[in-house]
């Protein structure tokens, strides 16, 4: 298997990220929206809703793992074989703050790329107005999978 390698503004890699995206139902659920997909680089936001949060109004640790997740996931995507689908092996979080905001970006950075096995952080963020929050981090790694029936990037 040969890498594919993506230059930076690349289209390939923005449109493999916003396909794989659109198929995501949980993040469709929870309202989430694509928004910056660079090399190495992905941000999710979320607005806060009522049907996010836990007891005491914030949104819930399990949204915001959820949306890490996968801004860590595709974080690692952009930068996989053409031919490579994603799935996450394992990942740490660190919840730093209550999750209380209007809205919320979670990020994800490829920290270390590999041909199977790539390590990614992700960091959220509670925004309000013009405040922004670090609520959240996350260690997280992931998997290359190709081959595989019913696994498709």
């Amino acid at each position: 298997m040969t890498m594919t390698t993506f230059e930076p503004g690349c289209a390939h890699h923005v449109r493999r990220v916003h396909d794989s995206f659109s198929r995501q139902g949980v993040m469709h659920t929870l309202g989430a929206r694509l928004g910056a997909v660079t090399p190495g680089a992905v941000d999710i936001t979320l607005d806060w809703g009522p049907g996010l949060t836990q007891q005491h109004g914030f949104l819930h640790a399990g949204v915001v793992a959820t949306v890490l997740d996968s801004a860590c996931g595709y974080a690692g995507f952009t930068l996989m074989s053409e031919d490579s689908a994603v799935l996450t092996i394992e990942f740490k979080i660190n919840l730093l703050s209550p999750a209380k905001g209007e809205r919320f970006r979670m990020e994800g950075r490829v920290i270390k790329p590999g041909r199977t096995i790539t390590v990614c952080e992700g960091r959220a963020y509670a925004l309000a107005g013009s405040s922004e929050k670090l609520i959240a981090t996350m260690g997280c790694t992931l998997m290359a999978v190709s081959g595989r029936d019913g696994i498709q990037g």
